[in-house]
């Protein structure tokens, strides 16, 4: 079969076919993280902006960081890929045409730089998880001590993202190049300002002059604006590329598929142009605060609920967890009673229309969306998605038994490394070595509990200490490991 190009755009059917004609546009955008969230979710939104305002010089450079395997898929095919937006009752076609270019910054560091330095290089975006940032989720400060820092702030390529993004901005710098706005799309909190905070404490590390000089061209410069996101993109599976393959009697083996459901709130805060995303349905306001905390504890908070309990119970895919019996229940609980109180959401929001809508998302059966894929770094993750709440209900002197399963689920998880039928978890996690040898000698719900709350990356003194978060924990984890996770799903909601 003809792969996916340029040259064989014209045997797709016209409407499922990029507007903007990618032939035309030019690269105004680099984009750090170029994996299929990205391209379902920023991207659509950037060629539609460019096709509402008739504009052709927003193309996207994606830049991939761990692996060459995305450019490896995309470049052959000239950066085309195909999106499959899937319901359970159809399934729409587009071929996604902004992403122009595609490096691999390990093997293209030069040509990385001198991208982000050029006059023409307005808007940097970046999805590269939470783990990317090398910072402490619970202070959110930058790893300093991370010898991968201090090997890209010693000279050599940059391989690190904050490496690359502020080598990159030092060259504009040098050069003379205009402002820059610097979007973080990932589930940091505060991510404009904690992207900030990251990059003045990567300057920190540089040579004493050369920090002063580039930390006042970054204030004077450099925007970061505040995003929420939200999209859910499994990653693709063989299945997925096939069916894509059938689709359009192409061969596209970069082909992604996600849900029809897509949101991106950015703080209107740029320090120079950027494309009319909100003709495309993004929303431009003056706080995003509000939807971050929505989108993180709601979503994100029981997406990782699910994803561990899930796991624990024998569930392969999300879909698969929050219909088995009482799971949709917990899940609706854990929002009503442990995440709804916390929340400021902004007027006129219908909250409970949204909460439906989350539990309808995760039960889309198309998207194979793998317990153990979003349970991946947890030790980043539960901080700011359940650990925050959690606080919030204690401080108000509640019993968020809800969220406390759900955090006694990733203890579970991480301790027993098997699901309750004895089928092996993979822990994919940065602390995984730090986690295991915690949890090596815990023998019991409490030794287990005690050896994960001394974890200081994850859990802050102040609520390790708290004697009402230590029985919640230590009854979960006592539950699960004798009853398992749909007993203890179960319980929770009869408690």
């Amino acid at each position: 079969m003809d792969r996916l190009s340029i040259a064989n755009l014209a045997r797709v059917p016209s409407a499922w076919r990029p507007v903007p004609n990618p032939r035309d546009l030019s690269l105004g955008i680099v984009h750090l993280g170029v994996g299929a969230f990205h391209r379902a979710h920023q991207a659509l939104y950037t060629e539609r902006a460019m096709a509402e305002r008739g504009e052709t010089n927003w193309g996207i450079c994606g830049v991939t960081q761990r692996s060459a395997a995305v450019a490896d898929a995309l470049v052959p095919q000239d950066c085309l890929y195909s999106v499959l937006v899937s319901s359970p009752v159809a399934t729409e076609v587009h071929v996604a045409g902004a992403v122009r270019q595609v490096l691999f910054a390990r093997h293209q560091a030069k040509e990385l730089l001198e991208r982000l330095a050029l006059p023409g290089t307005a808007v940097v975006t970046l999805t590269v998880t939470e783990k990317g940032y090398r910072y402490n989720p619970v202070t959110g400060a930058l790893a300093e001590a991370d010898p991968e820092l201090a090997a890209d702030a010693g000279g050599r390529p940059p391989e690190t993202v904050l490496g690359q993004l502020v080598a990159g901005i030092e060259a504009r710098m040098r050069s003379g190049g205009p402002a820059l706005s610097v979007v973080c799309c990932d589930n940091l909190p505060s991510n404009g300002a904690t992207l900030r905070r990251l990059v003045e404490g990567y300057c920190r590390l540089l040579p004493g002059e050369r920090a002063d000089a580039l930390e006042r061209w970054i204030s004077d410069n450099v925007s970061f604006p505040a995003t929420v996101v939200d999209r859910i993109v499994p990653a693709a599976t063989d299945a997925d590329r096939e069916k894509a393959a059938g689709l359009l009697g192409l061969d596209d083996r970069a082909a992604i598929v996600t849900e029809p459901f897509t949101q991106w709130v950015v703080e209107d805060s740029f320090a120079g142009p950027r494309p009319a995303w909100e003709l495309a349905g993004a929303e431009l306001v003056a706080d995003v605060a509000p939807y971050e905390e929505m989108k993180l504890r709601l979503l994100n908070g029981s997406h990782s609920a699910l994803a561990y309990l899930g796991a624990l119970a024998g569930h392969e895919l999300i879909a698969d967890a929050v219909t088995a019996p009482g799971f949709a229940a917990y899940v609706r609980g854990l929002m009503d009673a442990d995440m709804t109180p916390t929340l400021s959401p902004p007027a006129g929001f219908d909250l409970g229309g949204y909460k439906t809508a989350l539990v309808e998302r995760f039960a889309n059966p198309v998207l194979r969306h793998r317990t153990t894929q979003v349970a991946m770094d947890g030790s980043q993750k539960l901080p700011y998605r359940l650990l925050a709440p959690v606080r919030a209900r204690l401080a108000a002197g509640a019993e968020p038994r809800h969220a406390c399963l759900a955090v006694a689920g990733w203890m579970r998880y991480v301790s027993a490394g098997e699901s309750d039928a004895g089928e092996a978890l993979p822990l994919d996690d940065p602390l995984a070595g730090r986690l295991r040898e915690a949890t090596r000698d815990a023998s019991t719900p409490s030794g287990v509990v005690e050896a994960l709350l001394g974890v200081r990356e994850v859990f802050p003194p102040d609520l390790a200490d708290d004697a009402v978060f230590r029985k919640l924990l230590v009854d979960g984890v006592d539950t699960l490991s004798r009853h398992g996770a749909a007993a203890a799903v179960a319980s929770v909601e009869a408690g």
